[in-house]
């Protein structure tokens, strides 16, 4: 491996490093040190290139921008200032390593923060970002500009199906627990939540009945299998907010000084009488995504007047919402009440502890009380009160936790005795690392498997050792490049593989029974570590009694975008079996990622060039190396081409993150005017159909319905309004736009500002994306050792693991 001071070897020693800062040894390099005369062409990172800091990259979050430091200063990181990941609306992986929870609002390039708090950085990229001529034309996606009939929207349907199964959710709670009520006063267990906040802090002894264990999960009977798919019905079309609806908030917006371009978003996140709404409790702005307090505070003056103050308990109860939201932004699905209120005092609130009790009282949010020890007995009425934790959080959160604590449940307890003998087979049939993972799976409802790339070769032994016993199985992946590699080593092609996105929405998968449930005996879902909470509770609850379900994945990646830590929780909860694969990653890159899976950053011998070092010494020369290193030095050397190389970059802002890049990128590599709101055909893009999820595609036209996309080889339209939202130029990624999928070639960009946003986890996450070569453009110097080392992840607050404890025994 091509090395540098940064990575603990020394240089070579006759000219192991060049005037400009390439190491000699870097071959990769050679002959590509030219420059340009084109002053800064790099440096309009809000041009023609299309991203935009409202723009898309929909990935609802990053590692944790709330849980790491104190508590307070935890909750409130990521205003305008403070890193983010990404410092978008929706942030794909807003703070993957930064302290960033908040994006900035639509339109505003503050938010545009680089990693490391460096979101001022307006200069050039560097005078000689783009030189050398432009070669090969468009460059594509890898997907190539292949057509099927166009979808409505994958997003729709996505939504939809979502939308039913959390229904279908609140149903059960509400059969087995009965509703909450909103208003001015609770009743039942969150009332009795609520007196206990009051009881515990004044040291006194909180009532029995809070602590009560919670009613096992109803079983349902399983359904008859269905020898023909069922796929689900399509799912209706958005409906689009009433013109007049429109125009009505944008007039609003205009009063309180707020952008009139927001209307649209206000309309569809407050809905009908959205106006009105607004006029009676301006602080409901801070729903939509992207809007700060400070943002809200002034728009409530100039519609208030005099009547606003800081002590306004509308206020305090949106602020707190906003401070639950952006929570769960940073991966928490609730937050400890010390961290909430502390957080609430930063933001001026003068009372936190009423705000937040307001904000129950309305049924705006939540209020849990855990037992630290739920395994503990009763105390009796003269001993010790039992140690308790108080959450706070939002009712989607908590209903999806505890809905999929119960399906889990659900799943453990459901195994069909009757049904023996084709699992017996599946496991005779399985064999070498499999055969450990179908004796699992063929006695037990759930199962974790943990392993590198290499490794999902031992779930797809056992989805084909399932199918050919007679089983219904199927495989889903997190992206559609997950998909490609499975499929290729099965035997009966990739009808048994799909995307959780397709399987959730019916575009993909064997369909629903009779009783709505996946017609399915057996379910791995690879790439498990980026299931959030609300997908995999609506996914578990989609399965029937005595199927099995196997999560498959590396636990070394970053974790989800969305709220939770699915994975991580199951696999510290151990209330199933683990199985880990002993099948390593192979060659100089499985070497060294699996170092740096345990802390370590090896030099790795690579005589074939699979690993190279460009060492820079600044964001300018780190961009003009990283368009050598795609458009001559890759192809030349490596033979890979520019469409299949990924570049990976920490953050969306800054002189070095994927909007700078991807600019210089389209400029050598697809160079055109934009004319499709910033895009051309043959772009690459990042596609975002909803937050949390990135799909890699190419531009093919656009007319009057909108953008034409071609994603995985399936066209997709975005309508013209949600180009700025939902499309990216996709060149350059961060780490969590290109979880799930690996390309023959990566680079992975680390200029000096992104030092404090590095971990381990997106160190990971970033090299293992290479299948064949990996180039570091590397500026971070000794930050990028200590991170491996040292940067873990941050923890998010969850509620799974006590959830599970008391339903299902350790070590089942």
């Amino acid at each position: 491996m091509s090395t540098e001071p940064g990575l603990g070897a020394k240089p070579e020693a006759d000219g192991g490093t060049t005037a400009d800062g390439a190491t000699e040894a870097a071959e990769l390099t050679a002959g590509t040190t030219g420059t340009s005369d084109s002053p800064d062409a790099d440096a309009r990172t809000g041009g023609r290139g299309g991203d935009r800091a409202g723009g898309a990259d929909g990935d609802a979050t990053g590692d944790d921008a709330i849980g790491g430091g104190d508590a307070a200063a935890a909750v409130t990181a990521g205003d305008p200032g403070s890193n983010g990941d990404d410092g978008d609306a929706t942030g794909d992986d807003a703070t993957e390593g930064g302290d960033a929870a908040v994006a900035a609002p639509e339109g505003d390039e503050a938010g545009a923060v680089g990693p490391g708090g460096v979101g001022g950085a307006s200069g050039a990229l560097g005078e000689e970002a783009s030189g050398g001529s432009v070669e090969g034309g468009g460059s594509g996606s890898g997907d190539g500009a292949s057509a099927g009939s166009p979808q409505r929207s994958e997003a729709e349907a996505e939504l939809a199906a979502q939308q039913v199964e959390r229904e279908r959710i609140e149903r059960r709670k509400a059969e087995r627990t009965g509703p909450i009520e909103s208003g001015g006063k609770l009743s039942g267990k969150a009332a009795d939540l609520l007196a206990a906040i009051r009881a515990v802090e004044g040291g006194e002894k909180p009532v029995a009945t809070v602590f009560g264990d919670p009613e096992p999960a109803p079983r349902r009977a399983a359904p008859a299998p269905e020898p023909v798919r069922r796929p689900q019905p399509a799912a209706p079309a958005a409906v689009a907010p009433a013109a007049e609806t429109v125009a009505a908030v944008r007039r609003v917006l205009a009063d309180g000084g707020a952008p009139e371009s927001l209307a649209p978003q206000v309309t569809a996140a407050l809905g009908e009488g959205a106006d009105a709404l607004l006029r009676e409790d301006p602080w409901h702005l801070l729903r939509v995504s992207g809007v700060r307090p400070d943002q809200a505070d002034g728009f409530a003056r100039a519609l208030l007047g005099a009547e606003c103050g800081p002590d306004d308990e509308r206020r305090g109860r949106a602020v707190t919402g906003w401070l639950l939201e952006q929570a769960a932004v940073a991966g928490h699905t609730a937050l400890e009440m010390p961290a909430l209120t502390a957080a609430l005092a930063q933001r001026a609130v003068r009372d936190p502890e009423a705000a937040v009790q307001d904000a129950i009282a309305e049924g705006e949010a939540l209020v849990f009380q855990d037992a630290l020890d739920p395994g503990a007995p009763e105390p009796e009425d003269d001993e010790e009160e039992r140690p308790v934790r108080v959450l706070v959080g939002l009712e989607r959160y908590a209903l999806a936790e505890e809905s999929l604590a119960d399906g889990l449940a659900r799943l453990v307890n459901s195994l069909s005795k009757d049904a023996s003998e084709p699992w017996e087979a599946a496991a005779a049939a399985a064999a070498g690392g499999a055969a450990e993972l179908a004796r699992a799976v063929a006695g037990h409802g759930l199962v974790l498997h943990t392993g590198g790339e290499a490794a999902r070769a031992e779930p797809a032994a056992l989805l084909t050792a399932a199918r050919a016993a007679g089983l219904r199985a199927f495989a889903a992946t997190h992206a559609p490049d997950g998909r490609r590699r499975p499929t290729a080593l099965l035997a009966d092609g990739g009808e048994a593989v799909g995307t959780v996105a397709g399987l959730l929405s019916g575009a993909e998968g064997p369909g629903r029974d009779a009783d709505g449930a996946l017609a399915l005996d057996l379910l791995i879902v690879l790439d498990a570590p980026q299931l959030d909470v609300e997908d995999a509770a609506i996914l578990v609850e989609a399965l029937p009694d005595g199927a099995r379900l196997v999560l498959s994945g590396d636990p070394a990646v970053l974790w989800s975008a969305g709220a939770g830590r699915v994975f991580a929780d199951l696999l510290a909860a151990r209330v199933c079996p683990q199985i880990a694969s002993r099948t390593p990653d192979p060659g100089p890159l499985g070497e060294l990622v699996s170092g740096i899976g345990v802390g370590e950053l090896h030099q790795v011998e690579a005589p074939g060039k699979e690993i190279v070092i460009v060492p820079v010494r600044d964001a300018g020369e780190a961009v003009h190396r990283t368009v050598q290193l795609v458009a001559d030095s890759v192809p030349r050397a490596i033979g890979v081409p520019a469409e299949q190389t990924v570049v990976i970059t920490p953050g969306h802002g800054g002189a070095a993150g994927t909007r700078a890049l991807n600019t210089v990128l389209k400029e050598r590599l697809n160079p055109g005017p934009g004319r499709f709101g910033g895009f051309d055909p043959g772009d690459r893009i990042a596609y975002s159909p909803v937050p949390g999820r990135s799909v890699p595609g190419q531009v093919v036209t656009a007319d009057a319905d909108g953008l034409h996309l071609s994603c995985a080889g399936v066209t997709v339209v975005v309508p013209k309004e949600r180009v700025e939202q939902s499309v990216r130029h996709g060149w350059a990624l961060t780490a969590h736009q290109a979880v799930g999928g690996r390309w023959p070639a990566a680079v992975v960009v680390l200029p000096g500002d992104a030092a404090q946003s590095l971990s381990r986890p997106w160190v990971y996450t970033a090299f293992s994306r290479a299948e064949r070569h990996l180039s570091v453009v590397h500026g971070v110097e000794q930050a990028l050792t200590r991170a491996v080392s040292e940067a873990l992840p941050k923890p998010r607050t969850t509620r799974l693991p006590l959830l599970l404890k008391t339903q299902v025994p350790a070590g089942n």
